[in-house]
């Protein structure tokens, strides 16, 4: 199991009791790259250096190292990290729940990473498992703040919604001001006019592409390729050459493009000039079907 990346105590009015926090998530790639040298193949590597008063850059250990605030225009004032670790603030060891709100209020816009919280040991788990039951019951988070990683960070604690979970969930949240506007980038975005017979085609589609989430089924194909390419330059074989895109179907009207979606009527939507006449309608362009090329090939051949 990996280690705690934050320990201490919840804290609710005057119930306190300690936990642990474990990262929910970790790196799954397996490869990694160096930077080496073009010319000779070799590693490169880094030095830590400072320019000294002649100019000239001498090496620096990494035990002669610290952090440095620029006060001015080349002065600095130092701070060791053992001063920063012992910065005298509450929520380095303590998680204090200032409110709670319903779980779909949170903006799933701030949220940042997860953790596993457990309680700290034995003694604990009544008090632990007394507030998740709670949590659970009434479908709320508590909201605190903990200090780690050099800041203090807003953290939401949840119930899981899996109920045999005797866990707690831990989302490390977003500030607001680190989320930029919204309203600056949709503002271009014109207000359209939808027919009802659109509308429902459109959700007639989503509906028939629903499904439970399973996140499992979603892999990273780019660390396959990634690899592939790897192993084909190891045995000095071509390259795998890259799929071409699927070619744009023909442009049609929305409600065509919807209704051949879903498969309404069974045939073939009919292709629309750009410069129709009466109302102008909405313009997309309809993919071909996996597989259809070769149907029609079959259709051909038979006949």
């Amino acid at each position: 199991m990996a280690r705690p990346f934050w320990s201490g105590q919840i804290q609710i009015s005057l119930v306190s009791f300690g936990v642990k926090l474990f990262p929910a998530t970790e790196a799954k790639s397996e490869i990694h790259f160096h930077q080496i040298s073009k010319k000779t193949g070799e590693r490169v590597r880094h030095q830590k250096v400072s320019g000294g008063a002649s100019g000239d850059e001498e090496p620096v250990e990494k035990d002669d190292i610290v952090k440095g605030y620029e006060y001015s225009k080349g002065e600095y004032v130092q701070i060791d990290p053992k001063e920063i670790a012992n910065l005298r603030i509450p929520s380095r060891r303590t998680l204090e729940l200032q409110q709670f709100v319903d779980l779909k209020d949170l903006d799933p816009a701030y949220f940042e990473k997860p953790y596993f919280v457990t309680p700290e040991n034995e003694s604990q788990a009544e008090a632990f498992a007394t507030v998740r039951k709670a949590l659970a019951d009434t479908h709320k988070a508590g909201l605190g703040k903990i200090a780690m990683s050099g800041r203090e960070h807003v953290i939401a604690i949840s119930a899981p919604e899996d109920d045999s979970l005797p866990g707690l969930m831990g989302y490390e949240l977003r500030y607001a001001e680190e989320l930029r506007k919204p309203e600056e980038y949709f503002a271009d975005i014109k207000t359209q006019k939808i027919s009802e017979e659109s509308l429902d085609l459109a959700k007639e589609l989503i509906k028939r592409k629903s499904g439970k989430f399973e996140m499992e089924k979603f892999k990273d194909e780019y660390e396959a390729a990634l690899r592939a390419m790897i192993e084909a330059k190891m045995k000095n074989v071509p390259l795998p050459k890259e799929e071409k895109p699927a070619k744009r179907g023909k442009v049609i009207d929305l409600m065509d493009a919807l209704r051949a979606s879903i498969g309404e009527g069974g045939k073939k939507p009919p292709a629309h000039e750009s410069a129709g006449h009466g109302k102008a309608k909405s313009k997309v362009a309809v993919m071909p079907r996996r597989g259809a090329k070769k149907s029609s090939e079959k259709r051909r051949k038979s006949a």
